[in-house]
């Protein structure tokens, strides 16, 4: 599942999802991190200009959700991102963010392999710290979706859940940057 739906307000709103990143809208870039790292069906759910997004970005083969409370920050996108795969019959969600372009398909898929059951819990670390993506194993979803408020998105269940998490370094593979401020957009290519 990739969170694309902010509206960029420390970047002057611009929508970080129409960012361009090596020739393509970063929501682009990201969507295909997750299926070339091995998940699919690709959920995407947008926000802040989102027929923009839908209309300049190649989003085919993706499912895509629009949520219209994104201005209340990440945590209603996760809901509404879980609520959408809830309908699915999927045992879990590997959620990615947008504006971590320095993530790609190799770290998706030492997470993706992390999945061991309905119950998993897995994180991306970089430097033994805990990063994205993260593997949230079906059962944990009502409590994940219960708890993400405000920008917040499962960081508070995260935190509680710690010693669930079983981290996967991907420091070799991936740099855990984003793209915040317009000092940041020094990183796009």
């Amino acid at each position: 599942m990739l969170l694309a739906a902010g509206g960029g307000r420390r970047l002057g709103g611009r929508p970080k999802a129409l960012l361009e990143h090596r020739g393509r809208p970063l929501v682009e870039h990201a969507a295909h991190a997750l299926r070339e790292g091995g998940c699919g069906p690709v959920h995407v759910v947008l926000g802040a200009a989102a027929d923009e997004v839908a209309a300049r970005a190649d989003l085919s083969g993706c499912v895509v959700t629009v949520n219209p409370q994104w201005p209340e920050g990440m945590g209603s996108s996760l809901r509404a991102g879980l609520g959408a795969l809830s309908a699915t019959g999927a045992d879990a969600a590997l959620v990615l963010l947008v504006d971590q372009p320095g993530i790609g398909a190799r770290a998706v898929a030492r997470v993706h392999s992390a999945y061991r059951s309905r119950a998993s819990l897995a994180a991306a670390s970089y430097g033994g710290e805990r990063g994205h993506p993260v593997l949230f194993g079906a059962d944990r979803w009502a409590d994940i979706a219960a708890g993400a408020v405000g920008d917040q998105g499962a960081r508070a269940y995260l935190r509680t859940h710690r010693d669930a998490i079983t981290l996967v370094e991907c420091s070799d593979v991936a740099q855990a940057y984003d793209i915040d401020t317009a000092q940041d957009l020094t990183h796009l290519e």
